[in-house]
């Protein structure tokens, strides 16, 4: 094995056989290729199963410590052994199946037809971990923002092995935000010899919506406004994701001015909610009747107000 096993692991030199143990599960479940769709991931896997198997054993380990690339060549060299007992090396013979990837037969090592699930739970039951956890299973949870406002209970269809689907109960906090995590216990892949099931985590995505735009829990949309309500000030009954609020634009209010309604975005449940924000937009008539020119002539002609004062 060309690569350091202590780098491919994650391990100190000094980490002991728990912390080995426990770095090469955490790796071996995320690298499974019936988990991981990465095309890198069974030569990662046996990777990781190569490196355990070095570091696992405590003769072999003290061997490669000593040795380092070279370990298998002195087998039986007294390197951290008990009584010199019989390990091959490059030149030696070869047992049958040992445990980890290095003594199975090539044909196993090309990963031909090869059930990736039987050869992990086999090796955790050769190296006598006992039982074994299975694999965390993901899947996206899609929300409307008024949905992530409000949360409650939410069933979701999710697709299984065989074409068949399956339904799990959700219960989704108020608040929730785009990209947050919601775990359903033991609702994963089943474990092995007695271990527990896996969890299902539901990754929550917040469609957008075409009026309202989410920036971290504040919500931003468009007021649009009359000229009248802009230069005069108005009280204006608008619908929000949370419900109907009532928004004050003060006079003299030109497009671009923000009016913030606190706490009316995104709620938290452990802290301050987030703000609602009205962006103003003074909005013309496209065309004018006769009366609404006339008026407009009229105001112009008594209007001194020059929005270009000042421009070079």
């Amino acid at each position: 094995m060309a690569k350091d096993p202590y780098s491919i692991l994650g391990v100190s030199r000094t980490a002991d056989a728990d912390e080995i143990q426990r770095a090469y599960r955490k790796l071996a479940r995320k690298h499974h290729p019936d988990v991981n769709r990465d095309p890198d991931s069974a030569d990662r896997f046996k990777e990781i199963g190569e490196a355990y198997s070095t570091l696992s054993d405590a003769d072999t380990k003290a061997r490669y410590d000593r040795f380092g690339s070279d370990f298998r060549q002195y087998a039986g060299s007294g390197a951290g052994s008990a009584g010199g007992s019989q390990r091959w090396g490059s030149g030696g013979p070869r047992p049958g199946p040992r445990p980890g990837w290095g003594g199975y037969d090539d044909d196993v090592n090309r990963g031909d037809d090869v059930d990736w699930e039987d050869l992990l739970g086999g090796w955790f039951r050769q190296q006598g971990a006992g039982p074994t956890q299975g694999a965390d299973h993901e899947a996206e949870l899609r929300l409307t923002l008024e949905e992530a406002i409000r949360g409650g209970r939410r069933t979701v269809r999710l697709a299984q092995q065989g074409g068949e689907t399956r339904s799990y109960d959700v219960d989704v906090p108020a608040g929730v935000q785009d990209g947050q995590r919601i775990r359903l216990a033991g609702e994963g892949a089943q474990g092995r010899d007695g271990g527990p099931t896996g969890d299902l985590f539901l990754t929550v995505r917040i469609q957008p919506n075409p009026r309202y735009r989410l920036n971290g829990r504040d919500i931003h949309f468009d007021l649009p406004i009359t000229p009248s309500e802009a230069a005069l000030g108005a009280r204006i009954k608008v619908s929000a994701p949370a419900g109907p609020v009532t928004i004050t634009v003060p006079e003299g209010s030109s497009s671009g001015r923000r009016l913030r309604l606190r706490g009316q975005g995104l709620p938290d449940p452990k802290g301050q909610p987030g703000n609602l924000y009205a962006e103003i937009r003074v909005m013309v008539p496209p065309r004018l009747t006769s009366k609404e020119r006339k008026l407009y002539e009229q105001l112009a002609a008594a209007s001194e107000f020059d929005p270009r004062e000042g421009l070079p």
